[in-house]
């Protein structure tokens, strides 16, 4: 048995209500968070949450060892606070595929969520299911034959299946991944495979299943030994998984529950009739400024944000890209400019930035080409600041392993070893927008960067943690 000393429940555990596909710091900050605050708003039903890996069981090995709870610790300038997260009441493998199909076929349960990131929906440049990823067709293959699937989209198929076979009615996936209008994502790529598996599935899914859209922000790096230190002093207890994250958090949420969800509007989530002005201040603001502060940051051989925040070169082009986004936005910007600063400037997040600088080429289109597009549209000039992200991430691919750091963009990588500025330009607007592609403009701002840049040093030792 395992030592469960000092995290054993005094209380009832709420019943699954929720079940999780991803079991990462982020869910841990966010989604479990909201709902342990609805929970103890009270009200007629308790939410738990039974959560399963994305790849390796570690995480849920370690989590079952602390009977699901763990520590969330909140730093802030002025100190730390640790409180209990006790809202994840079940941890899985998530090669677990009799559990996961065995939660789906419950009527209480009501919500599947997931934090996979970008790449993890298995996409073409279209936005469509890339059926020739090997691991989603051999999904389709698996799922023909009874198998467990491997992928986030087959996931969700295998357990949408398992739930019309038991007939316990309609249920809510909600993504919590950094995608605009992340809702119709994960609708489209979990039809697209159901299409391929079962035409029936596909139309139950259609009929049955509501795929929420949300815009999810708290900035949560990767727990190190020293705030597992920090724990112990605080609390008492050995954490081996405690999340360390940021005062700061923001939920907004579009889309129907048919069969219910926890009051997170006790905890400060909001329910719009609109979502993307909401997605896009986020996209095009923090996560763009973030794009932004990983690959410049990086070149002046920096780690973290508030590092990176610090550099005046730096800062001069993050307001510089916030007033380009800011041109198109239809929302106010102030507030949440003068928010970011500050969350920027927080030195005791470490939130290092090969960790943001990951997976560039499923990030760059809706955080930084995107606003260039929306600027061309309004009769906007495209922009210098956000051609200057784009070129330092041409930059960044040629000094890291692509195969490791950015896989989906391994290829290009390849195709741009040894040409000039301007060609490297044209092919990335090709590859990652080719809206973009027609415009000489952007691609020569673009070359301009690239051409005055120096190179990118080697990444400091360590491997990147995982978002």
């Amino acid at each position: 048995m395992h030592d469960r000393t000092g995290w054993e429940r005094t209380g009832p555990q709420a019943p699954v209500r929720i079940v999780h596909l991803g079991l990462g710091a982020f869910a841990r900050a966010h989604l479990l968070w909201y709902t342990q605050r609805a929970n103890e708003a009270g009200g007629a039903e308790q939410w738990g949450v039974a959560a399963f890996t994305g790849r390796s069981a570690a995480a849920a090995e370690t989590l079952a060892r602390q009977d699901g709870r763990y520590t969330l610790l909140v730093r802030s300038p002025e100190g730390d606070a640790a409180t209990t997260v006790d809202a994840l009441v079940a941890v899985h493998d998530g090669a677990d595929g009799d559990a996961w199909r065995e939660y789906l076929r419950r009527p209480e349960v009501g919500v599947v969520t997931l934090t996979v990131t970008e790449a993890g929906y298995r996409r073409t440049p279209n936005g469509t299911l890339d059926r020739h990823d090997p691991e989603v067709a051999g999904d389709v293959a698996r799922l023909r034959s009874g198998g467990a699937a491997v992928t986030a989209p087959g996931r969700l198929v295998d357990g949408l299946r398992a739930r019309r076979s038991a007939g316990t009615g309609p249920i809510a996936v909600v993504s919590l991944d950094n995608l605009p209008d992340n809702g119709r994502v994960v609708r489209g790529v979990t039809l697209d495979l159901a299409e391929a598996v079962d035409e029936s599935l596909a139309r139950w899914i259609d009929e049955h299943v509501a795929f929420v859209s949300t815009m999810v922000d708290r900035i949560t790096p990767a727990a190190v030994e020293s705030d597992r230190a920090v724990v112990r002093r605080l609390t008492g207890r050995e954490d081996r998984s405690p999340v360390v994250t940021e005062p700061f958090t923001e939920w907004v949420l579009q889309g129907e529950f048919p069969a219910g969800r926890p009051r997170w509007e006790a905890a400060g989530a909001r329910v719009v009739d609109d979502l993307e002005p909401y997605e896009r201040r986020k996209l095009w603001l923090l996560n763009a400024g973030h794009s932004l502060l990983a690959y410049q940051g990086l070149a002046r051989g920096l780690r973290t944000v508030a590092e990176a925040f610090a550099d005046p070169g730096c800062r001069a082009d993050l307001e510089a890209l916030w007033s380009e986004a800011a041109d198109v936005l239809p929302l106010d910007v102030e507030e949440a400019t003068a928010a970011l600063r500050s969350r920027f400037a927080n030195a005791r997040i470490e939130h290092r930035l090969e960790q943001i600088a990951q997976d560039g080429s499923q990030k760059l289109p809706v955080r930084i080409l995107s606003v260039a597009q929306e600027r061309a549209v309004a009769g906007l000039p495209v922009g210098r600041a956000g051609a200057g992200v784009l070129a330092a991430w041409i930059d960044h691919l040629a000094a890291v392993d692509p195969a490791v750091s950015d896989p989906a963009a391994a290829a290009l990588a390849a195709r741009l070893r040894g040409r000039g500025s301007s060609a490297r330009a044209a092919l990335v607007l090709h590859a990652l927008a080719p809206d973009l592609a027609w415009s000489d403009v952007y691609a020569r701002h673009v070359a301009e960067r690239l051409a005055v840049r120096p190179p990118t040093p080697p990444p400091p030792p360590g491997g990147p943690a995982r978002k």
